[in-house]
């Protein structure tokens, strides 16, 4: 086989795998589940009336994503991760699906966590210790 004939096949292949990608991501199934921003395990799930924070936590590090109770147009959201005896991570602005994710490391220490979605906001208090 020639020089041409193999970059031709890769090129096909690539393609291929590519147009596979593609359709997984835009198929119905993918769409309709909520995205999961941080890795670890889901710890809390912290609700108010605007929306909620989901806060996510592995080998000491701790996540947290805010979500808006209803999307669609830009609504001012925050979200801020704190470990005890240090300074919060925060992420805040106008945003359509989520603030976030922040992430920090906190050890075996105490966390706080704290979202808001317009008028509406949620402190978790001192937790995970």
């Amino acid at each position: 086989m020639d020089s041409g004939a193999i970059r031709r096949r890769l090129a096909l292949g690539t393609a291929v795998l590519t147009a596979a990608g593609l359709l997984a991501l835009m198929s119905p199934g993918s769409a309709q589940a909520a995205p999961s921003h941080c890795m670890g395990r889901k710890v809390r799930t912290l609700p108010f009336t605007t929306g909620s924070v989901q806060v996510y936590k592995r080998s000491g590090y701790v996540c947290a994503v805010t979500f808006p109770g209803a999307r669609g147009s830009r609504k001012r959201m925050s979200v801020s991760v704190q470990a005890r005896g240090g300074r919060p991570v925060v992420n805040s602005g106008r945003f359509a699906h989520h603030a976030g994710p922040v992430t920090l490391y906190a050890g075996h220490r105490c966390v706080r966590v704290k979202g808001s979605v317009g008028s509406g906001s949620v402190s978790s208090g001192w937790i995970l210790c």
